[in-house]
């Protein structure tokens, strides 16, 4: 179905505002993939954060001019789905575990601000933890000093209590 201008101002708006957002950019193939398949990985790149959309390339070179993403443009060529993400990883992992399962989806390029990737670095970029996986190790690494602290400045009544009750334990055997 073609677009009228106004559609495609819509759409170069839309895609724009993504990308002024976006930490990460991925481009895949999707030349094969059935409609059940676009769906789920839909469905996964929703519950992930991650804007994803089949597109014009010439709409999104446009939505790009101007921007970080600019180099990109000149990858972008054939059908292809792009994964546009607020999390540098998110796009990347979600793609990435998608392909693993799909022969038929294939990871073409990807991009960051001011830097673009090949296929290998976007696969190296989804072997990365998350932000929220990173904030997560980084609050259980600062919790574990107070943590320990806690839990021995615990054991000295625990181990108190534990010996009052074995002399007691003590005594009423050797009066019975």
């Amino acid at each position: 179905m073609a677009l009228n201008r106004e559609a495609k101002a819509a759409v170069i708006d839309e895609v724009s505002a993504q990308v002024a957002q976006a930490q990460s950019i991925i481009l895949a193939e999707y030349r094969g993939l059935d409609v059940a398949n676009i769906t789920d990985l839909r469905k996964k790149a929703r519950n992930a954060g991650v804007y994803l959309r089949v597109l014009k390339n010439t709409l999104v070179r446009r939505s790009v001019a101007g921007t970080p993403f600019e180099p990109l443009a000149d990858k972008m060529s054939g059908p292809l789905i792009y994964g546009i993400s607020k999390d540098p990883v998110a796009a990347a992992k979600v793609m990435q575990d998608f392909a693993k399962g799909n022969e038929v989806l294939v990871i073409k390029a990807g991009a960051m601000p001011n830097y673009v990737m090949d296929a290998t670095g976007v696969k190296a970029l989804a072997a990365m933890p998350s932000r929220d996986e990173l904030l997560a190790t980084l609050l259980g690494t600062m919790q574990a000093p107070i943590a320990k602290f806690v839990r021995t400045a615990n054991e000295i009544p625990s181990k108190f209590v534990r010996t009052v009750a074995a002399l007691r334990d003590q005594r009423e055997q050797q009066s019975a």
